[in-house]
């Protein structure tokens, strides 16, 4: 599969697009007001500790108080700490989240110390953020600080040297392993061993170990000087991210249209890995990038809430705060010999599309899918099946369960970041979100209720009924006996007044004294 890094700059965004065989899958969007700091470290304060949740809130100097667990709190220590990196250091401090790195070693949890006993409100402490915003809910933030480099990454709270499950060969590992733990030396710190560094030569490696330890003091240094509230270590930009996650590990080239930084990144490969240097292109063609890869188009259609098939079927995505629903509907396909076939067809082909949106979109957290109903078992594993395959290729982490008696499969995919219809979209301001109005009919209705209430207090002549046109028109035509009853019942002359200005379901009573 041929991977390509398209990169659009412009003074006040940059889009980072993964195309897999010219086929946008993923897309990060970074705005100066809207960064990603996932991996920035700060010097926080404790703001609230909450014994009942085993978890505390951290100033670190957002809008948001930033939220910590009783696990990620530095001592709940044990020798063996990676298992928690696991969930960090690739995942949610890259930019790209996926199970690249990590050798699992197993923690106890039983060994656990109270979060009460392990900190206090007001105390200043040194946190990494593991999870950027996410809708109302502040970032997640780990006292368990990682730093990644190309071939290693510096874990300061342990003394564990890990190595990456990508690299089989035990040989490799073993050399990989007696190689670090002789340049560690007694310094106290872990080490995990990417993937790139298989077949590395020492001298990289020692170089590496070097710049990271020096990062690492310079941080330390910094956190005894700074005050509370500070960002002590900020996480680099998109564009060299996207070089250090995604082209150095698997992408074939990289365009970006921005000759600064082309040029940056290429003084970032100089120092990584030079060999990479002739896989970067700068574009300079007068067409916007993203329309000559003819990708506006997928990123339009990855915000809208039906998606068609091309069979004529299509899928309904509702994003919920606690899940994400997904329904499979046949359309306005028919089929062909049975109904049983053209359920089986349209649950496959709805099956590359939803694993397709979920990644493009970067949805997240607990999944539900309403497949069409299947008889058959076998037609049900199929799509099972299907749905598993096609997530093979997703980096972050997916946990699929079978198709369950009432035809629902249920799936959990780890968030890391904003799914991409809350990072470029905002609740309307019509229906504050909601995605449905009342009907004209019922707030015609409302309006004709409170007119009875109100009238009862109201001593003027006459009654003036300010609406949006649109009601007007209702109310002078199909629902004109409304306003004839309840002039009847109040007694009094209602004059409607319509205001372009006013919400579909907006009104306004007032009463006139005199004629």
């Amino acid at each position: 599969m041929y991977k390509e890094l398209i990169i659009n700059v412009t003074e006040h965004e940059t889009r980072v697009a993964l195309l897999e065989d010219g086929t946008i899958v993923e897309l990060f969007v970074e705005r100066p007001d809207n960064a990603d700091i996932a991996g920035n470290i700060y010097k926080g304060r404790v703001q609230r500790v909450l014994p009942g949740m085993q978890a505390a809130f951290i100033d670190i100097g957002l809008q948001q108080a930033a939220f910590i667990y009783v696990d990620d709190v530095d001592g709940n220590h044990h020798e063996d700490l990676v298992q928690r990196f696991n969930d960090i250091n690739e995942e949610d401090q890259a930019l790209v989240s996926g199970p690249e790195d990590h050798e699992s070693v197993g923690v106890s949890s039983n060994q656990r110390v109270p979060i009460e006993d392990l900190i206090s409100e007001g105390q200043e402490i040194l946190v990494q953020v593991a999870k950027s915003p996410i809708g109302t809910k502040g970032a997640r933030v780990t006292s368990y600080i990682s730093l990644p480099g190309r071939f290693l990454v510096l874990m300061p709270n342990s003394n564990h040297v890990g190595i990456s499950r990508r690299i089989e060969d035990e040989t490799e590992r073993d050399r990989l392993r007696n190689m670090v733990l002789d340049l560690k030396g007694e310094d106290g710190l872990g080490y995990i061993v990417r993937t790139a560094s298989e077949g590395i030569q020492k001298e990289k490696l020692a170089y590496e170990m070097s710049f990271l330890k020096d990062l690492w003091k310079n941080i330390q240094k910094k956190y005894k000087r700074a005050p509370a509230l500070s960002l002590l270590h900020q996480e680099i930009a998109i564009t060299l991210r996207a070089v250090r996650d995604l082209l150095i590990h698997e992408a074939d080239r990289l365009i970006v249209d921005s000759r600064e930084q082309y040029e940056s990144i290429l003084s970032f490969l100089d120092m990584f890995n030079p060999k990479l240097k002739d896989s970067v292109e700068l574009y300079e063609g007068v067409e916007s990038i993203f329309d000559a890869y003819n990708l506006e188009a997928d990123i339009s259609r990855s915000l809208k809430r039906k998606v068609w098939l091309k069979s004529g079927g299509y899928i309904v995505i509702e994003q919920t705060e606690a899940l994400v629903a997904i329904d499979v509907n046949t359309g306005r396909y028919v089929g062909v010999h049975n109904l049983e076939e053209t359920i089986l067809k349209t649950n496959l082909e709805a099956v590359k599309e939803i694993a397709y949106q979920i990644r493009l979109r970067d949805i997240g957290g607990i999944i539900i899918i309403d497949f069409i109903d299947m008889e058959k078992k076998a037609n049900q594993e199929k799509v099972f099946n299907a749905l598993k395959e096609a997530f093979k290729r997703d980096r972050s982490k997916t946990h699929i369960l079978p198709i369950s008696e009432m035809g629902l499969i249920q799936m959990t995919r780890k968030r890391v970041r904003r799914p991409l219809n809350r990072m470029l979209c905002e609740p309307c301001f019509y229906c504050d979100g909601e995605g449905y109005l009342l009907s004209k009919q019922s707030i015609c209705y409302n309006i004709y209720r409170e007119i009875i209430r109100q009238a009862q207090d109201m001593m003027g002549v006459r009654l003036t009924l300010k609406v949006n046109p649109r009601i007007a028109e209702l109310l002078h035509g199909e629902e004109s006996h409304l306003i004839s009853d309840a002039e009847k019942t109040i007694g009094k002359q209602i004059v409607i007044y319509p205001n372009a200005q006013f919400h579909l379901e907006q009104f306004d009573i007032f009463e006139l004294l005199k004629d």
